[in-house]
């Protein structure tokens, strides 16, 4: 008879393949958990969750968009970075007390600036700047007149010292 030799099993914890399983399971545990942490850290800002009230903010905005058809209005704006100062030069049937100018960033709302213009005794209006302005951004022009608001609205790529045109009819 022909003897075998038969090598000693090792025990389960000294093989490669469970440890190798363990491993990815963990590694697998590990990711998932990351993934969660950054997805509750690090909400989506661009997500709306009710779309009535976006609806209802669209239709209002176009109505005020309208009224400022029919007052004719348009306008340059100015924005100086250096000195901080933002100039709109309005042109149509509306003086109102003051004009609010968002500068609104599409994708940053961080990034979003809010002017309060008041008028200057040389018919335009000016206001104070918090910080540098530049980049792609959307300009927003609210005012009233009456007891209507009205609404100008543009997307520029705005730099340092470059005329903004707003409105449909400028005559610059």
């Amino acid at each position: 008879m022909t003897e075998q030799t038969t090598s000693p099993v090792k025990p389960w914890y000294k093989q490669f393949w469970p440890w190798f399983i363990i491993f990815l399971l963990g590694y697998s545990v590990v990711q998932g958990l990351t993934l969660l942490t950054v997805a509750t850290r690090n909400p989506p800002g661009l997500i709306s969750d009710d779309y009535y009230d976006v609806g209802k903010g669209i239709n209002q905005s176009l109505e005020r968009e309208k009224f400022a058809e029919r007052l004719q209005l348009h306008g340059q704006l100015n924005l100086d970075n250096t000195t901080g100062v933002a100039t709109l030069t309005l042109e149509g049937n509306s003086r109102p007390q003051q004009i609010v100018l968002n500068l609104i960033s599409p994708t940053q709302p961080e990034r979003d600036r809010r002017v309060i213009l008041q008028p200057a005794a040389d018919g335009q209006y000016r206001g104070q700047m918090v910080d540098e302005v530049s980049g792609r951004r959307f300009v927003e022009l609210l005012g009233q007149e009456g007891s209507q608001n009205w609404r100008l609205f543009e997307e520029e790529n705005i730099t340092d010292g470059q005329a903004i045109m707003i409105g449909d009819n400028p005559s610059y």
